[in-house]
């Protein structure tokens, strides 16, 4: 199973996987028309800077995600297969209790939709935008290693 793994002292904090996610998730997948969407697409993924270092940070898809537990709606899962945590945009409630609970601050609310903002690792694509876009190749999209015995 691949994961998003991230190299912070390659980070720059240019935020091109910031545009890029965007960019993937938007309705025409193409930055000029995203632009002028009705519904404008948002990153989900962020990089932060604190004490001078920049950090890109997404959704883990933990194995244990508290986001899970805490959705009073059920429109999380997680999908014992793949590793992902699954979102259900009609279930969603917009209660924000994954947002409160998630230990990583990578679940933020979208206010105007009314949904959670949370990386998919670009499900329907074979390789997540943010590891294609990123230009010092900070984000790596590899198979987890096996747990050691």
């Amino acid at each position: 199973m691949k994961n998003l793994y991230y190299v912070v002292k390659k980070c720059v904090g240019c935020k091109t996987c910031e545009l890029a996610c965007a960019v993937a998730h938007s309705e025409s997948d193409d930055l000029s028309k995203a632009l002028k969407e009705k519904r404008v697409a948002r990153p989900l993924v962020r990089v932060y800077g604190v004490s001078g270092k920049d950090y890109p940070v997404t959704c883990r898809h933990c194995k244990d995600p508290k986001c899970v537990a805490a959705c009073m709606a059920k429109a999380l899962t997680r999908d014992v297969k793949t590793g992902m945590v699954l979102h259900d945009e009609d279930r969603c409630v917009g209660c924000w209790m994954c947002v409160m609970v998630c230990p990583y601050g990578a679940i933020r609310p979208n206010h105007k939709i009314k949904l959670p903002l949370r990386c998919d690792r670009c499900k329907d694509k074979d390789q997540p935008a943010c590891v294609k876009a990123c230009p010092t190749k900070a984000i790596l999209w590899e198979e987890e290693p096996e747990p050691k015995k």
